[in-house]
């Protein structure tokens, strides 16, 4: 039987380049070889795509950007980026051939007269790309015109799973439990800041977490214990996005919210993995408490009662669908220490995805192992981009 050809697509512009080096690495570890070729396709932290070779250096962290110019760039040849010998780029967005399957072409231009090279065929790609420009539908938007079949969710999907305002507005009308919270602008904050702040403390309790509304892995965000501490949060997130959600924290002053996740697998039918449980080293589970920060603890399955696991369970399925997700997501959630009620806090269209990532973790823990999980996700990417195909454009 013909083995599959999947491209790992990494990198990216976003602040989680890194951590999306380490994902695709595990990947291209553990995906079975006897069912899949594998293609690397790198994004640089410029945003030039790399393959081949120089996809391979960037996963290992050893290419080195030298400035190339890009496909589209003012001074590139139509169609091609200006290279030096033996380098190549990726142009995504091209015609699909006629056996249906896409094609990505690289060119190499060392030479005056050369011509693109036999377009390399794949019949998925997936896109193990975390944060912007990544996971917020703009490669979704990029492969869907391309017609290529990726894993994951849709534009729509990915879009929303980004911004935390609509987010929480979908949540909201699927009758889902939300923290109290506040969304504002950054012109709003820069123009009226004393109107602003009224506005925040007559609709929220101290204290407050303050995210930009589009950003990924933590970056950004600041818990503000009083009025002093507001200001700065705020300009913090609004370095970020012109959008900033202000959420009361959970559990008051005193406690601190237990933080719940789950992982989410399927398209129009998905399942909820069990339930696990950040117990984080800081305050609350910033960036460096993810990536930098040692002491953090995930503990598999969470200490939750059956009826607590199965309500998380069913909240993150309907997280998942109010959103449009599909393939995966993680849902997360936090709970009220003293109420022990349950709210449904975000979902994460692209989650990390190296072995011992909470998604890979959670599944493992619900019987289906690292390399299984990596082919249910391309098989998920096929069918939908089959159930894609099936709409009609034109009368």
């Amino acid at each position: 039987m013909k083995r599959l050809r999947v491209g790992i697509l990494f990198g990216g512009r976003s602040g989680e380049h890194e951590v999306s080096l380490l994902s695709a690495a595990s990947i291209f570890k553990a995906i079975d070889r006897k069912k899949y070729d594998v293609v690397p396709i790198g994004i640089t932290k410029e945003g030039r795509w790399l393959s081949d070779l120089n996809a391979e250096r960037l996963l290992k962290g050893e290419y080195k950007d030298r400035q190339h110019l890009r496909a589209g760039d003012p001074e590139a040849t139509p169609g091609a980026a200006v290279l030096e010998h033996g380098e190549s780029v990726l142009v995504p967005p091209v015609p699909a051939s006629s056996s249906g399957q896409s094609s990505i072409i690289p060119f190499d231009t060392a030479k005056p007269e050369a011509r693109a090279k036999p377009a390399i065929d794949v019949d998925v790609i997936f896109p193990v790309l975390h944060g912007t420009f990544g996971e917020d539908g703009t490669i979704q938007g990029l492969l869907d015109l391309a017609e290529i079949a990726y894993v994951g969710s849709g534009v729509l999907g990915s879009a929303a799973g980004m911004d935390k305002d609509v987010m929480k507005r979908l949540f909201r009308d699927a009758g889902l439990p939300l923290v109290k919270h506040v969304t504002i602008l950054r012109s709003q904050w820069e123009d009226e800041p004393k109107k602003t702040r009224k506005l925040i403390e007559r609709a929220l309790k101290y204290p407050v977490f303050v995210k930009p509304a589009n950003l990924g892995s933590s970056v950004g965000i600041t818990k503000a214990h009083d009025s002093g501490e507001l200001g700065g949060a705020i300009e913090e997130a609004a370095k970020y996005d012109r959008k900033i959600v202000i959420e009361q924290g959970v559990g008051g002053k005193k406690r601190k919210a237990r933080e719940i996740e789950c992982a989410v697998l399927g398209n129009d039918d998905p399942k909820a993995s069990v339930c696990g449980e950040i117990i984080p080293a800081k305050e609350f589970y910033d960036y460096d408490a993810k990536y930098i920060d040692e002491g953090s603890k995930l503990l598999i399955p969470a200490k939750l009662s059956r009826k607590q696991h199965k309500q998380v369970q069913e909240m993150a399925v309907r997280g998942f669908l109010a959103c449009d997700c599909c393939g995966l997501s993680r849902v997360d959630f936090l709970m009220d220490p003293v109420s022990e009620k349950i709210y449904i806090n975000e979902v994460n269209t692209m989650p990390g995805f190296t072995s011992i990532s909470m998604y890979p973790k959670l599944w493992a823990a619900s019987g289906i192992d690292y390399p299984e999980l990596i082919h249910r996700l391309i098989q998920l990417g096929l069918e939908r981009h089959r159930d894609r195909k099936r709409n009609r454009y034109v009368k």
